[in-house]
């Protein structure tokens, strides 16, 4: 079976072709700058090689055309015929309280989601028109939308409510939903499958960290908390997004600064985090190098990032009543030592030991804690394209 997984932001796809027999990406790339008129599908082919296509993509139907004939194409192809593609999964970031678990796409289904579309609404228009784009190009192939909010539908409603009029969460479904789920959901079973213990037994909590991050409480194999909220914007501080924040600042700084609700959002996901406090870059490579020349925002924003992190890794052993295991992933949960290391050496209250050597390491399944440590703490590179894929292929 080969399925293919879509990924559509406003102005990007991503995709992979996996063979689910071998669990192998047989094709992948994306395209960026849809509906600009330099945009471009950049292929990534077995070798390591990258191919640059440039063409005029006024909107998503034009670019995943382009992926579906590159597919096929005798030199950057795969396949022979779309006709061996047997399914389409798709990342859709906001179930809202409907969906539980991946499902078959139907028209009953993308009714649902653009009735979520409030509550994401840079993310669910995105993955409609991929789900769109597929039923114009391919009729008749399966399409399964697997959500970013699903694997938290089970924290317990005590963790997911905010402490508003409940009138608010009857009218508007005003509550805590979660993202991340189908990376936090696949480094959770991973890391138990990797040191050979029964999910169901212990308590784990996953810090994806990247340009956005979250962390989840996932005891027994079941979300019970995580960072973001009703939107991303929650938790951790991220590359553009400011995490958790005062609601008297916001009406503060709505007044003083004059700024409309959508000027506001603008300000909290586009040009906060790590961006706003370092006024350097979104991304902790700029930010390390900017702190080697003595830049103290840029080391502040630094600081300020991994204390939130540690913050909520002492939440989640409260909530938990301890921790078993410990997860990083992500771009800087798998590729930044020196920030994992400061996590743990953080929460060293909770028993945990880092092991510098092993610790040393960026992309690689592996313990980084040592033999002594009382939680066992592990780099685990997330797969969310794979996750979705699976689902894809046990739905059809």
């Amino acid at each position: 079976m080969k399925i293919l997984v879509l990924n559509c932001g406003s102005s990007s796809i991503k995709y992979k072709l996996f063979d689910m027999e071998s669990k192998k990406v047989m094709a992948q790339g994306g395209i960026e700058k849809i509906g600009l008129p330099d945009s471009f599908l950049l292929v990534k082919l077995p070798n390591g090689e990258k191919v640059q296509i440039d063409k005029p993509m006024p909107e998503h139907t034009v670019g995943i055309q382009l992926i579906l004939e590159t597919l096929v194409d005798p030199k950057l192809g795969c396949i022979k015929d779309l006709k061996e593609i047997n399914a389409v999964g798709h990342r859709v970031v906001h179930g809202g309280e409907k969906f539980n678990k991946s499902v078959l796409i139907t028209p009953e289904v993308k009714a649902e989601i653009i009735q979520c579309v409030d509550l994401a609404p840079l993310h669910n228009p995105a993955n409609l028109k991929g789900i769109d784009a597929i039923e114009k190009t391919m009729p008749g192939v399966p399409q399964v939308a697997v959500f970013d909010t699903a694997f938290h539908q089970t924290m317990p409603d005590y963790a997911y409510m905010y402490a508003l009029p409940y009138e608010l969460y009857e009218k508007y479904a005003i509550r805590r939903y979660g993202f991340h789920g189908t990376s936090h959901r696949y480094v959770s079973a991973r890391v138990c499958e990797f040191l050979g213990v029964d999910p169901k037994k212990q308590k784990i909590v996953t810090v994806h960290i990247g340009g956005g991050g979250s962390c989840t409480a996932v005891l027994n194999g079941e979300s019970v908390d995580t960072s973001m909220g009703l939107t991303p914007v929650e938790g951790l501080v991220m590359g553009t997004r400011a995490g958790d924040l005062d609601l008297g600042a916001a009406t503060f700084i709505m007044d003083k600064e004059h700024l409309s609700t959508a000027e506001f959002n603008n300000l909290v996901n586009k040009k906060s985090g790590l961006l706003g406090i370092s006024g350097v870059s979104s991304d902790c490579r700029d930010i390390e190098a900017a702190i080697k020349q003595g830049n103290y925002r840029a080391d502040l924003a630094r600081k300020m990032f991994i204390y939130r992190v540690k913050k909520y890794i002492g939440a989640y052993a409260a909530a938990m009543n301890g921790i078993d295991i410990l997860v990083f992933t992500a771009g800087i949960g798998e590729n930044d030592p020196y920030i994992r290391a400061e996590i743990m050496k953080g929460v060293s209250f909770l028993g945990i030991e880092v092991d510098e050597a092993a610790n040393n390491v960026r992309g690689e399944e592996r313990v980084i804690s040592t033999k002594n440590s009382r939680v066992t703490v592990c780099l685990i590179p997330t797969d969310e394209e794979l996750m979705i894929a699976s689902d894809t292929a046990a739905l059809v």
